[in-house]
């Protein structure tokens, strides 16, 4: 049961929640780790401690890179959780490409674009056309006017 009762008290703790969320705030712990650990090795190099300290400028700046790192972390951890931005450009793509199929299938098939427009205006009168007009007879071929 202790396991079960640790591995509760870590998902209620919200460092523990920022850490697996932020991934700035791991890169930060694992810069100042990787660099706190250059800085231990070379000060056990042989040398005194306190030599080490003032004479070797690597291992001055490798304390440096570990104090600022920590710094970066600790004030990503006093910070707010960023909202994350939700993306919604799947449901526009998706529309934008419905829309230019629709299109193209309207200006490409002749049956569906008569549908649609029969949809939208109403379907056309078929009329036969017939003239009220008796037709002009031809002058006689021989008589010139």
């Amino acid at each position: 049961m202790a396991a079960k009762d640790t591995l509760q008290a870590a998902q209620a703790n919200r460092y523990v929640q920022r850490l697996v969320e932020d991934e700035n705030l791991r890169s930060n712990l694992i810069a100042a780790y990787a660099a706190a650990r250059s800085a231990y090795g070379r000060v056990g190099n042989g040398s005194s401690p306190a030599q080490a300290l003032f004479e070797d400028t690597k291992l001055q700046d490798e304390l440096k890179n570990a104090a600022n790192a920590l710094r970066e972390a600790t004030g990503s951890l006093r910070e707010p959780p960023k909202a994350v931005k939700k993306r919604r450009r799947g449901r526009r793509r998706s529309l934008s490409l419905l829309i230019i199929g629709a299109a193209l299938a309207i200006g490409l098939s002749s049956g569906l674009r008569s549908k649609v427009l029969d949809t939208l205006f109403g379907a056309e009168e078929e009329f036969d056309y017939s003239s009220s007009t008796a037709p002009s007879t031809p002058a006689p071929a021989g008589v010139s006017g």
